[in-house]
């Protein structure tokens, strides 16, 4: 950074920006008005040898924060290890490197691996503004970055970060697509092939705009916030792990532009295929299974638009050196139960168990992709299914889900919510389809997934007849204002289970 440096005290605004550094200053203070800091600038941040950038929000008519100190976001305070009252330093950073390539993406231009380095870097320092980004994200919407501009931001997003080395041997793994509230097969899938003696070594995510990501369900039942070293040591006696990505520096630029994009709702193939490919890049993996949900609802919506995805992360993967393989799926409504993390994760444990009860499409559903992940190994002969299904049947799959727990910190049973309420049908009819939108929604406003005992259990399939006043699904909540607010949703438009005339 150059240019003059005025010096502030700091401390800590107790505001969470999610993963957006941001500094608060008030509007009288005399830093602002000589550096001509305006709301919005990107302000460069530095404690003796630490330093971040960060946006500047101006602070208007209050008096929580004195006019000679500097407040920082939860996420700045993290990123410079500041201390309260600690005398920091604040300039004008130099423009980003990749500020030209990004104008140039905008106007038509093609993106090299080059270019695709520089944005990237700049994005995991942190020099890009949320409106840099923005115009990034934007400018590679829809069908806007070809095959090599795929390839070559994969590449520049895996080395952005650490590439896990498990040495030599396969290193399988599985991803979905997402879109499918309730879709929690991972858990299943890594202890049966961890039960199978294979390498499974998964990394998850946390929910951004859905009810429950794989991480939120598998905290649930265990601890998944691992170190790398912590994750060596569960896969090297397990085989395998379910941990938490996010704090583990693979593919760091991935969060970040995903915390800008979601907000947009811009859906592109190729920032997708690059997101998902240079995290299984930098896991380490060999070979990968992309399960590939497809319906009305679902993020992928038809079949042509499977095919484009399919051929893209097919290639991207040869690219890069990684088998996959590609499983297209019925994403016409909800699998298994329950939408929430504790209610996955019970729906996980009833199948793990072989309960009764049981879900039985959750239950199909991870067999057939631990069937096709074990079939990548190329050692089974295309039995992979069949030996799925007896490793669950035997009670090892159980038996190895329950190790790695304990290996991870320890298994722990979900809990219930205390307060739950039934919405029923209006109609006599059959289930005709399930808005998987809809009912994702209904499970946030409950709560879910921060809220981990929260979100919907459904109590009705397609197909099913019902008659009026039969419930249709539970809505459960940890607090009786977070239920009112998902019951007044959910009664105030469609139901998201249709309901048909009876045949």
């Amino acid at each position: 950074m150059t240019g003059d440096y005025q010096a502030l005290p700091v401390v800590r605004a107790g505001i969470d920006t999610y993963r957006q550094p941001v500094v608060y200053m008030r509007e009288d203070c005399h830093l602002c008005r000589a550096e001509g800091f305006s709301a919005l600038t990107q302000v460069g941040i530095s404690i003796d040898n630490r330093s971040i950038i960060a946006a500047l929000n101006v602070v208007t008519g209050a008096d929580w924060l004195p006019p000679e100190t500097a407040a920082l976001s939860d996420a700045a305070w993290n990123l410079l290890g500041a201390s309260s009252g600690e005398i920091a330093m604040f300039s004008h950073p130099e423009p980003p490197a990749s500020a030209s390539a990004i104008r140039a993406k905008v106007y038509g231009g093609r993106l090299d691996l080059e270019a695709c380095r520089a944005i990237i870097g700049d994005i995991t320092a942190r020099r890009l503004s949320d409106l840099d980004l923005a115009a990034f994200i934007t400018a590679c919407a829809g069908d806007r970055l070809d095959l090599a501009e795929t390839i070559a931001l994969t590449r520049a997003m895996q080395g952005a970060g650490k590439t896990l080395d498990w040495g030599q041997g396969l290193v399988l793994d599985k991803h979905c697509v997402g879109g499918l509230p309730g879709n929690r097969t991972t858990p299943i899938v890594v202890a049966i092939v961890a039960a199978a003696g294979y390498r499974i070594p998964k990394t998850s995510s946390r929910a951004i705009t859905s009810p429950a990501g794989t991480a939120d369900t598998m905290e649930v039942l265990a601890p998944v916030a691992l170190d790398i070293a912590a994750m060596r040591r569960v896969v090297e006696s397990e085989g395998g792990c379910i941990v938490w990505g996010g704090g583990l520096d693979l593919s760091p630029a991935d969060d970040l532009l995903i915390r800008v994009e979601r907000p947009l709702d811009f859906d592109s193939d190729g920032q997708l295929v690059a997101s998902i490919i240079s995290k299984k890049a930098a896991a380490g993996s060999t070979h990968v299974l992309i399960d590939m949900p497809v319906g009305p609802t679902a993020k992928v919506r038809n079949t042509e638009a499977a095919k484009a995805l399919s051929d893209r992360l097919l290639a991207v993967g040869e690219a890069v050196g990684i088998g996959l393989r590609v499983l297209v799926s019925d994403g016409s409504a909800p699998v298994g139960r329950g939408i929430g993390p504790a209610l996955e994760a019970r729906d996980v444990l009833a199948v793990l168990r072989r309960d009764s009860g049981a879900p039985m499409d959750l239950r199909d559903r991870a067999l057939d992709l631990a069937g096709a992940v074990l079939n990548l190994a190329q050692a089974n002969h295309g039995h992979g299914r069949d030996i799925a299904h007896g490793i669950l049947d035997s009670g090892a799959a159980e038996a190895k889900f329950l190790a790695i727990c304990e290996a991870q910190g320890g298994f722990r049973e979900p809990q219930i919510a205390p307060h739950r309420a039934f919405e029923v049908a209006a109609v006599s009819g059959v289930i005709t389809a399930i808005d998987n939108r809809r009912i994702a929604k209904i499970a946030k406003l409950a709560g879910a997934p921060g809220r981990k005992r929260a979100g919907v259990l459904m109590l009705a399939r397609i197909g099913d007849k019902v008659e009026t006043g039969q419930p249709l699904y539970e809505i459960y909540a940890e607090t009786r204002g977070e239920l009112s607010w998902a019951q007044e949703y959910a009664r105030s438009g469609p139901s998201p289970l249709q309901i048909g005339d009876t045949p």
